[in-house]
């Protein structure tokens, strides 16, 4: 690792990609009570700040990265896996929890199976040197899904305000899914292309 490269480790982008992580388990935490996955309404509001803080994260690192010129190989790396334990964790957590159930599992492993393919396939592409550019509509997708998971992390805290938070959430998380699965296939038959020319 080159002295620029180590000099970046600890820059303000890389910190907030750290942070985003960190709030994996905290989340995680506040919804456990007496070791029983039993949230008070005060813990699922303080997994929901913490959730926001950690989501407008997402957007910061990569901006202020760019603005202030301070991409590195760490932050490019650590970046996505944030993202990914960010959604997949909470997403199962919510399941265990009993926010999410019955049909609206499905949604939930639609999401799940997708980012393991699209990590999956990017991984193959970039020992390529293909990128993927991630279109408009992923962005949407990203963004409802990240609304829904907040809605859902209010679940009853959130009902006792807005009656339809629970089930504006599951919603919002099925159209999420059928997005997701509108961007995996793009990805999929873009990457596609790739591996069959380097089979010929």
């Amino acid at each position: 690792m080159s002295s620029t490269q180590k000099s970046l480790t600890y820059s303000i982008p890389n910190l907030l990609t750290y942070g985003r992580i960190l709030a994996v388990p905290l989340i995680v935490l506040c919804f456990f009570k007496d070791g029983q996955l039993n949230p008070s309404n005060f813990a699922r509001w303080l997994a929901l700040g913490i959730f926001v803080v950690a989501s407008l994260t997402d957007f910061l690192d990569g901006y202020l990265a760019r603005k202030w010129q301070q991409m590195s190989n760490i932050g490019k790396m650590l970046d996505p896996i944030a993202d990914k334990l960010l959604v997949s964790v909470i997403l199962l957590l919510l399941a265990a929890e009993g926010s999410i159930a019955g049909w609206a599992l499905w949604a939930g492993v639609i999401i799940l199976c997708r980012e393991i393919l699209v990590s999956g396939l990017r991984e193959y592409l970039a020992a390529l040197q293909v990128s993927v550019p991630v279109t408009m509509l992923a962005k949407w997708k990203t963004t409802i899904q990240m609304v829904a998971i907040g809605l859902l992390l209010a679940g009853p805290a959130g009902d006792k305000i807005l009656s339809f938070t629970s089930s504006a959430g599951i919603v919002m998380l099925w159209i999420a899914a059928i997005i997701t699965l509108i961007t995996g296939w793009d990805y999929f038959r873009a990457g596609l292309q790739h591996i069959l020319i380097d089979e010929d």
